[in-house]
């Protein structure tokens, strides 16, 4: 398995997984829409996709992070926002490579935090990310607003 940072030429292979993670939090599949969203933020440099491959260059999975600041830790974090495997390569160590790659960048850029969420049903990726050393926040609840909803 090979991990690496996606690139434009990545975006047929890449919307197809993101497409798939969309649909594994019910959305309807929309393909177009992926291969946008992602043109966008590779191509404006908005977020780092890293890509996890096989052998014969197919798509296993990726993770997505954004990059913000805390003012509170007064330093650079990673919003780890989307994590996908596709379902035919799970339970081969594809999240594990692809979590510990975000790590390394967040080490790299001198970040104090990666943040992340995640669907409360999701539990093997909770477990996933507990054995990694995340810690679930029992100190903060979390509120989204969609603007002009109400």
């Amino acid at each position: 398995m090979i991990v690496r940072q996606a690139q434009l030429s990545d975006l047929d292979m890449l919307a197809e997984l993101f497409d798939l993670y969309r649909q594994f939090y019910r959305y309807p599949r929309d393909l177009n829409l992926a291969r946008n969203f992602l043109r966008e933020r590779i191509g404006n440099e908005e977020s780092v996709i890293y890509l996890a491959e096989n052998e014969q260059s197919e798509g296993l999975g990726f993770v997505q992070l954004y990059p913000s600041f805390s003012s509170t830790l007064a330093g650079r974090v990673w919003i780890l926002y989307d994590l996908f495997v596709h379902p035919g390569a799970r339970r081969q160590g594809v999240a594990r490579a692809l979590m510990e790659r975000a790590e390394r960048l967040a080490t790299a850029t001198g970040a104090v935090e990666i943040n992340l969420a995640t669907a409360t049903d999701n539990v093997e990726a909770q477990a996933l990310y507990e054995s990694l050393g995340y810690q679930r926040d029992r100190d903060f609840y979390v509120y989204a607003l969609s603007p002009g909803s109400r």
